[in-house]
């Protein structure tokens, strides 16, 4: 039983609704201002992956994939740190786990000028 997210023209509002049936969605109304005529959108899903999924997948530096994940960037950086016998500076820090938070750090930010964030 699938969760439809829809926007409603007639009020602006984004609203997710839990259908029972495929056929049940085009009976939907808007519950904040009644409207019939809702547009469904296109949502969102995620994959779950464990830790030892994602490291058995990407865990070769070598590999040209290893860095489509972008937490491999901050493994790497904190590995390089602790071979150095050094602490992670806490700016550096802040970008790893911001970006292990799905946020792009400002510098590939500005490489990619011609990408939006949402």
């Amino acid at each position: 039983m699938p969760i439809y997210e829809f926007f409603c023209p007639n009020c602006q509002r984004k609203l997710s609704i839990f259908v029972k049936s495929i056929a049940a969605y085009t009976e939907a109304t808007c519950p904040y201002c009644g409207s019939g005529e809702l547009v469904r959108l296109m949502s969102n899903f995620g994959i779950s992956r464990t830790i030892k999924s994602v490291h058995e997948e990407f865990s070769n530096p070598n590999s040209p994939d290893y860095y489509k994940d972008p937490r491999n960037i901050g493994r790497w950086v904190e590995k390089k740190f602790r071979e150095m016998g050094e602490e992670v500076p806490s700016q550096v820090r802040e970008m790893i786990d911001a970006a292990r938070e799905g946020e792009m750090p400002g510098p590939v930010k500005e490489l990619q000028s011609n990408v939006k964030e949402l």
